[in-house]
């Protein structure tokens, strides 16, 4: 079926995991867009309440489910990933089998885009490893599950042909929220656990601000950026894009020395072999995104999250 234009005019979008962290913040830009938001939850009353939503109750990837949520969509943002999982299969099944089903149900419904939040996880970062773009060595099969997981995931969605899919790679993702990661969940390893304070200093710690990733995912999905013939530029029509999605440059001091100052904690420095390159992200500033939250505005939020209350 040919590709349906993406409007310009109150478009469609469909988002999976609209009640997380990522996939409310994607539901918010677009409601500043103007979109109408196709919210898919797996709880009734979970989707975020904000105007021109349309909540669908259900398993993302079941066709029923999938095809009143894609019907006459401009463009799907998957933002699902397993995480209180406790084994692979359950991973590989949501995450890898379940987007890869919705991706296809998308291409056979003549959704223009696809736009996957993926990670920076899925790249090979150790400590003989410089500067990564999009070209950079993906992780081997003895990487953690979530690593491996995210990668199958991208390499199954790049198989799948008749729609323009882009997967978007963050790092660690700061903004908060009770299960934000790094906000609130390595925090409270950082208060239980007297391993998680340590950490090598210089070790480069890639970041970015939710609201920020959130920007880029929906200008993405209602046609804000373009089509392009080149990959520098824009999405490949019918193509398969990957593009890093990271702000300012950090590290673990940065990052492992607010938590502990704002916990009233000690972090324990170490000394070792630590990837200390860049994550590179041309591809998105020559999209046109720009970063708005900066680190120490970012920062300043953690340490506020973290404080407890006067």
């Amino acid at each position: 079926m040919p590709h349906s234009p993406v409007s310009h005019s109150v478009p469609t979008v469909v988002v999976t995991g609209a009640n997380g962290l990522v996939g409310a913040a994607v539901c918010g830009a677009l409601a500043e867009r103007g979109a109408h938001v196709r919210a898919i939850v797996r709880r009734a009353g979970s989707a975020p309440a904000q105007p021109n939503l349309e909540e669908i109750v259900g398993d993302f990837s079941d066709a029923g489910v999938a095809g009143r949520a894609l019907d006459g969509a401009a463009a799907v943002i998957s933002t699902v990933y397993p995480m209180g999982a406790d084994d692979r299969a359950t991973r590989q099944r949501i995450s890898v089998d379940g987007t890869a089903r919705l991706a296809t149900l998308a291409a056979a419904a003549g959704v223009a885009r696809h736009v996957h939040i993926s990670t920076a996880a899925v790249y090979d970062r150790s400590s003989e490893v410089g500067d990564i773009d999009e070209s950079g060595r993906l992780v081997s099969d003895d990487a953690n599950d979530y690593a491996v997981t995210k990668r199958d995931t991208d390499l199954a969605i790049a198989t799948i042909g008749g729609i323009t899919r882009v997967l978007l790679r963050p790092p660690a993702l700061l903004g908060p929220g009770p299960s934000s990661v790094w906000n609130t969940v390595r925090p409270q390893m950082v208060v239980d656990d007297p391993a998680a304070r340590a950490a090598i200093p210089e070790q480069t710690w890639p970041w970015v601000h939710v609201r920020d990733l959130a920007a880029l995912a929906a200008d993405l999905a209602t046609g804000a950026i373009r089509d392009a013939d080149d990959v520098k530029s824009g999405p490949v029509p019918g193509g398969c894009v990957p593009v890093n999605v990271a702000a300012a440059p950090a590290t673990q001091r940065d990052y492992v020395g607010t938590v502990s100052a704002a916990l009233g904690l000690e972090p324990e420095w170490r000394s070792g072999p630590a990837w200390t390159g860049a994550l590179i992200a041309t591809r998105a500033r020559g999209w046109g995104w720009n970063p708005q939250v900066g680190l120490e505005e970012a920062l300043a939020e953690l340490t506020a999250g973290l404080r407890p209350a006067a």
